[in-house]
């Protein structure tokens, strides 16, 4: 697991900082001593974590498209980072069935872009690309995807991660081969939930959103079946990859970060769950027969276990219960910092034991 005092001091960039993954990474690496940058655009709901945990004014963020290589390039080079975060996305299925140019562009060419313009900067110790589950060809099958298993995403959102997780394999033969070099390796995480998603099209937020408004909440493939983990277990996958291949280079590689198997639970399954923990919620079934999404994903995460020590920590009732937690303080204006910090520092207690 990771040892958190590896970013005490350290320059860490993180693009797409101003996400919900990229803001819980952000206040986690900020408790934990390091000197945090980011390059991302500007949040695109409100309200959004970033800006409730004050984000803006401690961390030191270039707003800017992934796509623009000279921007990134600069900022890059200006700054020197020791460690990168490659978080900025398009992250949606059904925005890339809407826009799937602009998911090719922000997800293929931002990791070109990424990586090149770490290329030639010498501070550069460890690089992790965060990809996604959904990356493997998926054959609906009953036990976890392993990491040698077939890239090809379905789907625009789904094939454009594959994309990514080819040109940094690409990347580290042709540019990031030495012991000179960056260490270099993708994460593969599950359905994260937590506290601060505010984002269209996402189980928990569509939850919270109906249940304040005194509505039922609209359920649109109660079947599918997902790795769901707290935001807090993949980011922990994260911060130890990154610190491990920097200790240890044969470390690099690519990782699946995702709940145990009795863990997996349907979308209904979950969203029994919330109604179950928040007074008056309630749901409905209301398929809508959108586009091609996968019914069934599991991740097998035995080589993260065995190689870098890392396991999940919070199973999926106590990842809801802290999910809920959070969101009840939002809804009671209660201190948002305080719930985030402390819930930071609950896990990482937990992750030791």
């Amino acid at each position: 697991m990771v040892n958190i005092d590896f970013y005490k001091g350290k320059k860490v960039l993180v693009t797409g900082n101003t996400g919900f993954k990229g803001s819980w990474l952000c206040r986690t690496l900020l408790l934990a001593g390091a000197d945090v940058y980011g390059y991302a655009l500007e949040p695109d709901t409100k309200p959004n974590l970033y800006e409730i945990l004050g984000l803006n004014s401690l961390v030191k963020t270039e707003f800017g498209d992934i796509r623009d290589f000279e921007k990134l390039s600069d900022f890059v080079k200006k700054i020197k980072p020791q460690i990168v975060f490659h978080l900025a996305a398009q992250p949606l299925v059904r925005e890339s069935y809407a826009n799937p140019r602009y998911t090719y562009e922000t997800n293929v060419m931002g990791t070109v872009n990424i990586l090149e313009a770490c290329r030639e900067v010498e501070s550069i110790e460890s690089i992790v690309n965060v990809t996604t589950d959904k990356v493997y060809e998926n054959k609906e099958w009953e036990w976890g995807y392993r990491e040698n298993e077939n890239l090809c995403g379905y789907d625009p959102y789904s094939n454009s991660k594959s994309c990514s997780e080819l040109v940094t394999y690409s990347y580290k033969n042709s540019f990031y081969d030495s012991e000179s070099s960056p260490a270099l390796s993708t994460g593969r995480s599950g359905n994260v939930i937590g506290g601060g998603d505010f984002s269209a099209d996402r189980i928990i937020p569509d939850c919270v959103r109906a249940t304040v408004e005194e509505k039922t909440i609209i359920v649109r493939n109660p079947y599918s079946t997902r790795p769901y983990q707290h935001v807090l277990d993949c980011l922990n996958g994260y911060l130890t990859l990154a610190a491990e291949q920097v200790i240890e280079r044969k470390k690099e590689g690519n990782y699946n970060f995702g709940p145990d198997e009795s863990d997996c639970v349907s979308t209904g399954d979950l969203a029994d769950k919330f109604c179950s923990r928040w007074k008056g919620a309630k749901w409905e079934n209301r398929y809508d027969g959108g586009p091609h999404e996968a019914n069934f994903l599991k991740l097998d995460c035995s080589k993260a276990k065995k190689i870098l020590g890392w396991k999940p920590v919070w199973n999926i009732d106590t990842a809801l219960n802290k999910t809920v937690e959070w969101y009840r303080f939002w809804n009671e204006k209660k201190d948002l910092k305080e719930i985030t910090d402390r819930q930071i520092k609950e896990f990482l207690k937990d992750a030791t034991r």
